[in-house]
């Protein structure tokens, strides 16, 4: 059961990349283009997206680079193997977002209060070309059912590259109508507070995995009543959950059965009805029970609690 489950995590693991490296590609193109059509027109906006989208072209390489890590067997002392790099990548791009959220910031307010003239017709051009292209590389990103932290990081890059294209596009067209040249800096802004939350979320949800916080979704007290229900379980105790990387959650339980239980399905059977319920109920596949009889109990020394 768990070879099938890390095969298919395997598989989805290598379309991941794949979608990934199309991203990559269209990201580098469109923001060379962008950086030209930036120095072209004048528009902060233009260059905030261009600027994002360098941010993106190296999210995608780092969580190329993680996926192919994280790929790589267990050693003697990585037993769970690099899966945590995918995790790392995460965090990672969530940190570089806010970063770019603080300069989007900062030179919006500054533009606000000595705006720069804007050629407002390129500039809506140049935006077109990105919005289009944010689209198809969402989509594509948007395909995967891995459910991948490090994949929704990058597609949470994009899905802002996407927005700010947006606003690129309106503020161009305000420019262009109006000759109102601040709607250059507002949009910049906007792509600012647009980018906030999605890097919050992605720092929360990384560090959660990073302190090995039960999954989300899952309820310990639920999962010890579900094992406690089960013939012959008198205590469930030592109960872990946490998840190694995005889509694998794993748990270890010490469970106290009776005698008779033990001798008449033996610790292999309590195992197996042990590993179906939490597959079954919880989805999780990566579990490690240790089945004690209730003579065990005046003799366990599970150490001091830190």
């Amino acid at each position: 059961m768990g070879h099938g489950h890390d095969h298919g995590h395997a598989a989805g693991r290598a379309e991941d990349r794949s979608r990934l490296r199309w991203v990559l590609g269209v990201t580098v193109v469109v923001l060379a283009f962008e950086v030209v059509g930036a120095f072209l027109t004048g528009s902060l906006a233009l260059l905030a997206d261009a600027g994002h989208m360098a941010t993106d072209a190296a999210a995608v390489v780092l969580a190329l680079g993680a996926s192919y890590v994280a790929s790589r067997p267990a050693g003697p002392r990585s037993t769970f193997g690099l899966h945590r790099a995918e995790i790392l990548a995460a965090m990672l791009n969530a940190v570089v977002l806010l970063v770019v959220c603080g300069y989007l910031a900062y030179a919006g307010i500054s533009r606000l209060a000595d705006p720069t003239s804007v050629d407002a017709g390129p500039m809506i051009a140049f935006a077109a070309v990105g919005l289009v292209a944010n689209g198809v590389s969402l989509v594509i990103l948007n395909r995967s059912e891995t459910g991948s932290l490090n994949l929704r990081g990058a597609a949470n890059e994009v899905l802002a590259d996407l927005v700010g294209s947006i606003l690129a596009v309106l503020a161009g067209v305000v420019i262009l109508l109006w000759g109102w040249d601040r709607a250059d800096s507002i949009a910049s802004l906007l792509i600012a507070v647009l980018i906030l939350p999605r890097s919050l979320i992605l720092l929360r949800e990384s560090a959660s995995i990073l302190l090995e916080n039960a999954p989300a979704g899952m309820d310990l007290e639920d999962v010890r009543r579900h094992l406690m229900e089960m013939p012959g379980v008198v205590d469930v105790h030592d109960l872990h959950a946490w998840t190694i990387t995005s889509g694998m959650p794993s748990l270890s339980a010490h469970v106290t059965v009776t005698q008779e239980v033990l001798d008449e399905h033996g610790v292999g059977g309590v195992l197996d009805r042990l590993a179906d319920c939490t597959a079954e109920h919880f989805d999780v596949r990566h579990s490690t029970f240790q089945v004690e009889p209730v003579s065990h109990q005046d003799h366990e020394d599970l150490g001091e609690v830190h």
